[in-house]
């Protein structure tokens, strides 16, 4: 094991550039040297990026500003006119779409101390290299990631619920794992979508915890049992009803906080209209966090307008609308950002070509830069420091919403979701409410309004969603009443959305800081 306990890690996040993102640095190495340690560090950066590899690849801009610009072309229509004999047909112009991102910038490095290099025996800047180019590479990965997680095209299991809240794991029975069926059912509509396959296949990327649960069925072949075994992945495992895997730890995994900072669930102890007593205490930080989140109730899902922080038996939370039925004392109140009770929810993402687009690693994407001892000038006055780092230039966008379809499921493995027991039955009166909800119209079904935002650019052109193979085309601008399985579909989207750019402007913001603190 090489000890890197004289390295100092400094967290930096590197904010919006201006100009051109090909910076010359002083390393005091050889280009020969340069270009072998810009290489290691884009070799290590690579394999980390499993959300790109589908994506169509865009080199960064050179004296074009921050903006970069992805390419979607509309698919032709049939050719059904019989061709006369010596006369040229007209033919047909391709149509295409453009859509313009603005790329962020994001980096880190490492400060080694004069004496670590004096004294130890590991090279320590091509040490540092292939740490920071992982580093660099699950960076990049996660920014992808959460673009892409944000699609309007949403599959829950099989089919068998409407909402992400009502994915049920660790039961008895009824539980909404990954299966070949959920596999089938999304391909399928990929293909009624005209969706075009990357390789000839379309491809999937899955979190190792619900691959467990596919890789049982007899007509999974894993790679090495392909007709063609020349062109396999990295992490891939296999493939099923014509979708290729593959597996990263870095899946999307969606996860709801608990409620409190000392209780997971809350239970009713009374209720009257959209105010609820709670058994359990609230602090004045608790009641600061539950303010906008969602809780599940009697199995429908409701959104906190405010707390009230007090003791057990006193604490209060107002909901936004009262619940159809009112809960009755022992009923819990569960976190409704995930899964039924609060259960982790995994993502697997099936897709085929062209669906989004990233920049490259190379051409300005990815940069390697090291600054000796003595290269900081006053600011290092005894040549104690140097310091080996990477700046990227990223950014990845949804191009084409039809391509591309999550399958959410509960997983066998997750932590939330242990069997349930004898003593662990739900409340009467959650159990009443159940039944209730049941011999009702299904949920999501009921018809509800919306209004979607429209402008003459991002987003002018109507919203395709997709919700367990049914699919709905919503014109912006005007209201129109659509299934409420729809509206909790847009809704996931653009609190995912919002999550995104709110991660994209901490890392930047956290840069002005770092740098700050660095620079004291």
């Amino acid at each position: 094991m090489k000890k890197f306990k004289d390295i100092f890690i400094l967290p930096v996040i590197l904010s919006l550039f201006e100009g051109q993102t090909n910076v010359t640095t002083d390393a005091g190495l050889s280009g020969e040297m340069k270009t072998y340690y810009c290489d290691t560090l884009i070799d290590n950066a690579e394999p980390e990026l499993v959300h790109d590899r589908f994506a169509q690849k865009r080199n960064i801009p050179k004296g074009k500003g921050k903006e970069i610009e992805f390419r979607k072309y509309d698919p032709l229509p049939k050719a059904l006119t019989p061709i006369t004999e010596g006369v040229t047909p007209k033919g047909r112009k391709l149509s295409m779409t453009t859509l313009t991102a603005q790329v962020d910038q994001y980096g880190d490095f490492v400060e080694i101390s004069d004496i670590l290099d004096l004294t130890a025996i590991d090279n320590n800047l091509q040490e540092a290299t292939v740490l920071l180019g992982s580093q660099a590479g699950r960076t990049l990965d996660t920014i992808t990631r959460e673009v892409i997680n944000g699609g309007s095209n949403v599959q829950y299991g099989e089919g068998q619920v409407t909402g992400r809240h009502l994915l049920v794991g660790g039961e008895a029975a009824g539980n909404h794992y990954f299966t070949v069926r959920a596999v089938r059912k999304a391909v399928r509509f990929l293909k009624t979508m005209n969706a075009p396959r990357y390789e000839g296949s379309y491809w999937a990327i899955i979190h190792p915890d619900c691959s467990y649960d596919i890789q049982d069925d007899p007509d999974w072949k894993r790679p090495h049992e392909y007709k063609d075994t020349s062109n396999i992945y990295d992490d891939e495992i296999g493939k099923i009803a014509g979708v290729r895997f593959i597996e990263t730890t870095e899946a999307k995994v969606f996860h709801a906080d608990d409620l409190t900072e000392g209780a997971r669930d809350l239970t009713v102890k009374s209720a009257s209209s959209k105010v609820l007593t709670v058994n359990e205490a609230i602090t004045t930080a608790d009641a600061a966090k539950l303010a906008g989140r969602e809780v599940v109730i009697g199995g429908a899902l409701l959104e906190i307008e405010s707390a009230t922080a007090a003791g057990a038996g006193s604490a209060t939370i107002t909901l936004k609308e009262a619940p159809a039925a009112t809960p009755t004392a022992s009923t819990t109140i569960y976190p409704g950002e995930a899964g039924a009770k609060g259960r982790n929810v995994y993502s697997t993402l099936i897709m085929g070509a062209e669906a989004y687009g990233t920049t490259e690693l190379t051409g300005g994407g990815l940069e390697h830069i090291v600054k000796p001892l003595g290269s900081a000038g006053t600011a290092d006055p005894l040549n104690q420091r140097a310091t080996v780092g990477w700046k990227a230039t990223k950014v990845a966008e949804r191009l084409v919403e039809a391509y591309m379809i999550r399958v959410e499921t509960t997983s066998t493995f997750d932590e939330n979701a242990a069997p349930a027991t004898e003593t662990e039955e739900r409340p009467m009166s959650e159990a009443k409410n159940a039944v209730a909800a049941v011999n009702a119209a299904p949920a999501g079904e009921e018809y509800v309004s919306v209004r979607l935002f429209k402008d003459s650019g991002k987003y002018k052109d109507d919203l395709l969603v997709c919700v367990n193979g049914e699919s709905c085309l919503i014109q912006r601008g005007v209201t129109v009443q659509v299934k409420r399985k729809f509206l909790w579909a847009i809704q996931n989207q653009m609190r995912q959305d919002a999550s995104t750019a709110n991660l994209i402007q901490t890392m930047s913001s956290d840069y002005v800081e770092s740098a700050k603190a660095h620079n004291a």
